[in-house]
């Protein structure tokens, strides 16, 4: 797509049934009825009626009306109601307290309660009738878990927001009408989780309406009922909180005891961030773990594998050094010392996640495998330990397909990789993720003739075209084979060779089959949560299609008082978001019966460390047209970027997606040297809402490589210049140039 260029929104066709056009005309009839309703209001001014200045002035005649004829005025303020309601007009509050003071507490509050809970029903109905067919289109890709989540808990969902009043109930009453909630449903649970509200609001009018002199103002029943409006939120929230737990803890003991706020199990990123918030609240905190303090991340992942690729890296600037003038010798690797070197790396880290830390941080450490026998107890190692809250912080391991003939061959993942003794001669790499791609550059330039496959037709299949492309050519140039399309089908060992761990594989591609020698054989085709082994599937635990426990945005789990976080939780499993969910679990795990933390996934920052490096927040291109989200492209090369010139890194390239027409940023690409530091420009621009033109007008270093953040805003910005008004300011110019050379010459 060109820069700047605007990528339409595609719309959707209406079935041509009898069916869908009678539907068409039901849409169109609801349609016509509510603008009618709305020219009225507006042509008529009907909105200086329902303001507090003109029922205070009339409130005497009504009530005497009222009071003559009962019948007559209550179907009226029922009717009123009822259109107030469904047309959601911004006076149901005031309406409300004027039914109290009218009609008192018992009549006010059943006409509040029915006229309310039809209105809304009626405004529910509108909404499905007009709205359901094309949001559910439009969003799609989003509204597939709500939608199941509805089916499963829409009811109690509704409950909860009719009873704790987080968004306006009008608001409720539309969204509502888009979900696959049931019209039955909706009318009773709207009718009884609003009447609460409706009766400390129709009780507050009743007194109010009482009031005859400034001193009735400061009566303990008047003050009382001012009260409860203040707290009808916070006893909303604590009663659906309390029926929440009841429903779904009532089958289990609760402990006269507790041993412990919060047990976490698994000591890897999530973990020991949940631990240590939690502990730092001084709260009582049981650290489980059954390998390594410090998890994946520090043992088997990201600290081993970025010392790898360093290795990896200076073995090829010295074979590029010739580029930049500097002559030197064959670069030999030594294995053995590389591999040390990775080990050393992890002791020198080891201490920020040792159990000494930890404990002297408050934190009971204790190894071992944990067993979660109730929502409030953990075994591990013989003892039990009771506990207010847990933590599931498990992380994932490697998940290795049920290819043919795998098992037979020594295979290596990347958990285990970092066991081999020796730099193998051909190494089949099956993956073209993140892992898999930076595992492969890695040993390449190590010295390995690697060979990398996958099955996607593609490279890193998340990322657009154009990125992956970049990839492979590097890759390519560098003697890496790289075979996308391809699907491997067996592995074959090779019996007459010492090496137990060698083979061939076969892989099917266009209906041809290749064959492939390989000493060893790395598989990273990704990696699965660990939910198995430690009482989940006794809890029955619900879980995502992708086998992750089932969160919500304040990261609880079925169970009230179980949280999930970071890898075992997803859906992104990178060691900075396992962090951030951390923060949420513990939060929740401590206080969230109180007031509940949500995170927010809207800015979520990855990068993939090879080379040329690749980082992203935000949508892409790819994203954007899944989603049918409009956007507008702006691209900066690397190549023309000084720094990159004369770093010899002159590649890659800058993409940003903003919202048509504005420069808010919808999300950044970045392709290059240092990727994974730029991006952090764009990071900190998306969660705080700053736009292009705010980092354009920022002032960056010269010479250096975030200069190209300034450049490709700097792009965004000369694309919308009013070029339609330059040929008269040119003009302008050369006018002002010569009436400077005339008052010269006088």
């Amino acid at each position: 797509m060109a820069p700047g260029q605007q990528r339409p929104v595609n719309s959707r066709r209406t079935t041509d049934t009898p069916e869908g056009s009678l539907v068409t005309k039901a849409r169109t009839i609801a349609a016509l009825l509510i603008v009618a309703a709305v020219i009225l209001y507006i042509g008529l001014d009907l909105g200086r009626f329902l303001t507090l200045e003109s029922i205070q002035s009339r409130l005497g005649i009504i009530q005497q009306y009222t009071d003559e004829h009962f019948v007559v005025a209550a179907l009226a303020y029922f009717l009123i109601y009822l259109l107030v309601a469904a047309l959601a007009l911004p006076a149901a509050t005031l309406v409300t307290l004027a039914g109290g003071a009218v009609f008192g507490l018992f009549w006010g509050a059943i006409l509040v309660s029915f006229a309310s809970t039809i209105g809304g029903t009626i405004a529910f109905l509108f909404s499905r009738l007009l709205l359901r067919d094309w949001v559910q289109h439009r969003f799609r890709r989003y509204l597939g878990p709500i939608n199941r989540g509805m089916e499963k808990d829409g009811n109690f969902f509704l409950f909860s927001l009719r009873m704790v009043p987080l968004f306006p109930f009008f608001v409720v009453n539309l969204l509502m009408g888009i979900t696959p909630i049931s019209v039955r449903s909706f009318y009773l649970i709207s009718q009884l989780g609003m009447l609460p509200a409706t009766l400390v609001y129709v009780n507050a009018g009743s007194e109010l309406g009482q009031i005859t002199s400034l001193n009735g103002l400061v009566s303990g029943s008047v003050l009382f009922s001012i009260a409860l409006l203040g707290l009808l939120p916070l006893a909303g929230r604590l009663l659906v909180e309390a029926l929440r737990r009841g429903r779904v803890l009532r089958r289990y003991e609760t402990p006269a005891e507790f041993d412990a706020n919060v047990v976490v199990i698994g000591a890897g990123s999530a973990g020991l961030v949940a631990s240590l918030i939690a502990a730092g609240a001084k709260a009582r905190v049981i650290l489980i773990e059954k390998h390594k303090m410090g998890g994946d991340c520090l043992n088997t992942g990201c600290v081993p594998s970025k010392s790898l690729i360093r290795s990896g890296r200076v073995a090829a600037t010295i074979r590029e050094a010739g580029r930049f003038g500097i002559q030197t010798g064959a670069a030999v690797t030594d294995f053995p010392a590389v591999m040390d070197r990775i080990r050393e790396v992890i002791r020198r880290i080891e201490p920020h996640d040792s159990v000494e830390r930890y404990t002297s941080l408050g934190v009971e450490c204790i190894g071992g495998e944990a067993k979660i026998i109730s929502p409030y107890a953990v075994t591990v190692n013989g003892r039990t330990i009771t506990t207010r809250s847990i933590i599931i912080a498990t992380g994932a391991s490697p998940f290795v397909p049920p290819i043919p003939g795998l098992d037979e061959i020594a295979y290596l993942t990347s958990d285990t990789v970092w066991s081999m003794l020796e730099l193998p001669s051909r190494l089949l790499v099956v993956g073209g993720g993140p892992i898999g791609c930076e595992l492969a550059q890695a040993f390449n330039n190590l010295g390995a003739d690697v060979t990398l496959v996958d099955q996607a037709e593609q490279l890193l299949p998340r990322e657009d075209e154009d990125v992956a492309a970049a990839v492979v050519e590097r890759f390519t140039h560098e003697g890496i084979r790289v075979l996308t399309g391809h699907r491997v089908v067996r592995f074959i060992g090779n019996p007459d060779s010492d090496i137990l761990h060698g083979g061939v594989m076969e892989a099917e591609h266009k209906g041809e089959t290749l064959r492939i020698a390989f000493d060893r054989v790395l598989i990273a085709v990704g990696r699965k949560p660990n939910v198995t082994g430690f009482g989940l599937e006794e809890l029955d635990m619900p879980l995502t299609e992708q086998g992750a426990v089932l969160v919500d945005e304040s990261m609880q789990t079925a169970f009230p008082n179980i949280f999930a976080c970071g890898d075992v939780a997803g859906p992104y499993q990178f060691t900075h978001m396992a962090s951030f969910q951390a923060w949420y679990a513990s939060l929740n795990a401590l206080i969230g019966w109180l007031k509940k933390s949500r995170a927010d996934y809207r800015v979520v920052p990855a990068a993939t460390f090879i080379d040329p490096e690749v980082a992203r927040v935000g949508l892409n291109e790819r994203e954007a047209v899944e989603s049918e989200t409009g956007y507008e492209v702006t691209r900066f090369g690397i190549d023309d970027l000084d720094r990159a010139i004369a770093d010899g890194e002159a590649h890659g390239f800058i993409k940003v997606l903003t919202v048509p027409g504005k420069d808010r940023i919808l999300g950044a690409t970045i392709v290059g040297e240092h990727a994974g530091e730029l991006i952090g420009e764009f990071v900190l621009a998306m969660t705080h809402k700053l736009g292009l033109k705010k980092i354009a007008a920022t002032t960056h270093i010269y010479p250096t490589m975030l200069e190209a953040n300034r450049f490709v805003a700097n792009a965004w910005r000369s694309q919308r210049l009013p070029k339609k008004w330059f040929p008269l300011l040119e003009k302008y110019f050369r006018w002002h140039r010569k009436v400077k050379r005339e008052q010269e010459d006088s």
